[in-house]
């Protein structure tokens, strides 16, 4: 049996989840006091940005290119498969670009952490966060900073890193630090949930935000497509798995490893079912699937019942996320047991537009 804390979790997730999939907010007690909070909240992200607005709240430059790559809604857009894809592709163009994270869920308080100083990944995924850590491993010679406040670890990157270039994972919201770009990504098939504002609803802040952005990505079933929100250039893009890798060794072999092949699944991401469905697609037979909170921290009772639910089920096989990979890297012996599926960002059409326009705007002066 899983542990009551992750039963716990899963349950109030179920529970804001279904309210959040809702048209209309009721008027249960549960989901009147989320109304009410979230009037509080607007108000403040209200206040906030009008601030910004008007200048009484600076934004601080670097002496650098910066771009931003986030979403206003909580979780499952693809941000860090947009963040590594955008690395990958201003390192080909003769850049040297730095990654800032927050580092959410790392246990370190350390205002300036260096995941990756390009060479290699100095620190553990509790301390700085599982996705600066996979993100580091998935960009070797580009450098991975996590804290608080960008404009620090920028700093840090541009003068003892050889950065010239910096992206900001996960940062719409932080608007402190200037940007030149800002990649903002969406769910094709609710963008907006229900349309409320945390924690009535998965909106980070008001639609209108998008004037913001430069770019808006669509990330999933382009054929779910609903609505056109703003006048900035919108590109389709979906998650796509290219390779199983070995959870021990890191070495990749192809899809068709998971073919036919009876598989026990588990993933402890935003979006858990969108990870099951790539695995059917892919034609793996999904004989268990166990889903687990976001950014779980996996104990020795979780990897106990995964083995035990894979053998029950007489899986051939344990697969997880690359995500979820980076979280049991202290569990040795059960990453040489499992594979791990890796995901990309893969544009669904345009994307020479995307790139043609995506550089003509960051050698803008």
């Amino acid at each position: 049996m899983r542990g009551d804390r992750v039963m716990k979790q899963q349950n109030m997730r179920a529970t804001v989840e279904a309210i959040w999939s809702k048209e209309k907010i009721g008027f249960q007690p549960l989901e009147l006091f989320l109304q009410g909070a979230s009037v509080l909240y607007r108000f403040a992200i209200l206040v906030r940005n009008g601030l910004f607005e008007m200048g009484l709240l600076r934004q601080e430059k670097l002496p650098c290119k910066v771009i931003s790559v986030g979403n206003i809604t909580v979780g499952g857009t693809g941000k860090t498969p947009m963040v590594i894809y955008l690395a990958d592709l201003l390192k080909d163009r003769g850049f040297h670009p730095a990654v800032l994270s927050r580092g959410y869920k790392g246990k370190t308080k350390a205002p300036i952490n260096i995941v990756s100083d390009g060479k290699r990944v100095l620190m553990k995924p509790e301390d700085c966060g599982d996705e600066p850590v996979l993100i580091a491993k998935s960009l070797p010679g580009i450098p991975v900073l996590t804290g608080p406040q960008r404009l620090l670890t920028g700093r840090v990157a541009l003068e003892q890193l050889g950065a010239d270039l910096l992206i900001l994972d996960d940062a719409f919201q932080h608007r402190q630090l200037a940007r030149d770009i800002d990649v903002v990504l969406l769910n094709t098939a609710k963008p907006l949930g229900n349309g409320a504002l945390l924690p009535a609803g998965p909106l980070r802040e008001s639609p209108s935000a998008l004037k913001r952005a430069h770019f808006i990505v669509r990330t999933g079933d382009d054929a779910k497509i609903t609505s056109v929100f703003s006048a900035q250039p919108e590109y389709l893009a979906r998650h796509q798995a290219v390779a199983v890798v070995n959870g021990a060794t890191g070495q990749a072999s192809p899809l068709q490893n998971l073919e036919g092949r009876r598989v026990c699944a588990f993933a402890g991401i935003a979006r858990p079912e969108a990870f099951r469905r790539t695995l059917i697609d892919i034609g793996a037979q999904v004989v268990a699937f166990m889903p687990f909170p976001d950014h779980h921290d996996y104990s020795r009772e979780d990897i106990r019942e995964i083995q035990k639910t894979a053998m029950k089920e007489k899986a051939e096989i344990i697969v997880t996320t690359e995500k979820d990979g980076v979280k049991l890297s202290r569990f040795h012996m059960f990453l040489e047991k499992i594979d791990l599926l890796r995901i990309r960002i893969v544009f669904s059409r345009d994307e020479q537009a995307f790139v043609k326009s995506f550089m003509e705007k960051l050698n803008q002066p």
